[in-house]
């Protein structure tokens, strides 16, 4: 259980300062603890949803948006939430922002090993590169900006993988 300290002693301070809501919140904004691991805390979060994407996969096209949009929801709000119990703008522990990310890079595409793959790497390289105006998004502030920036990633994942994936035969 090592790997899964808090990073700080300020964490575990401001953690248990927080009130059952700041940590409910910090609970499902760092995904049960996924956000506590040292280092890659975005690359683990986004692995951890695949499982979740493939779930989402199975429901209808319209059953599925609508899981997205409340997971959208409970994301800006658990990021808030978190920010402000963390005094951070966006705080590494607050992954959450990730799994939204991934869901939206996979809702939708084919479930097949390669266009998970695919959908993930590129997930995961224009969250790190932030091609604008994904950049741009994350000056919102707050929850929302806490997770715009990796819905627009997802987008654009999203995009990539039906475009990268039309060209195979």
């Amino acid at each position: 259980m090592q790997y899964l300290r808090p990073a700080t002693p300020e964490f575990s301070a401001l953690f248990k300062k927080a009130g059952f809501q700041g940590k409910a919140a910090i609970l499902l904004s760092s995904c049960f603890g996924v956000g506590l691991i040292p280092v890659a805390q975005g690359t683990f979060t986004s692995l951890a949803g695949i499982p979740l994407a493939f779930g989402l996969a199975q429901l209808s096209p319209l059953a599925g948006a609508a899981f997205l949009a409340l997971f959208i929801a409970l994301a800006v709000w658990a990021s808030q939430q978190s920010a402000t119990v963390l005094q951070k703008s966006d705080p590494a522990e607050v992954v959450i922002d990730e799994m939204a990310g991934i869901l939206v890079a996979l809702y939708l595409v084919p479930v097949s090993f390669i266009h998970f793959c695919l959908g993930f790497v590129l997930f995961r390289l224009f969250d790190i590169l932030k091609p604008y105006p994904i950049r741009r998004s994350e000056r919102m502030g707050g929850g929302a900006g806490i997770v715009l920036d990796d819905l627009l990633a997802g987008v654009y994942a999203n995009i990539g993988v039906r475009v990268i994936t039309s060209f195979l035969p």
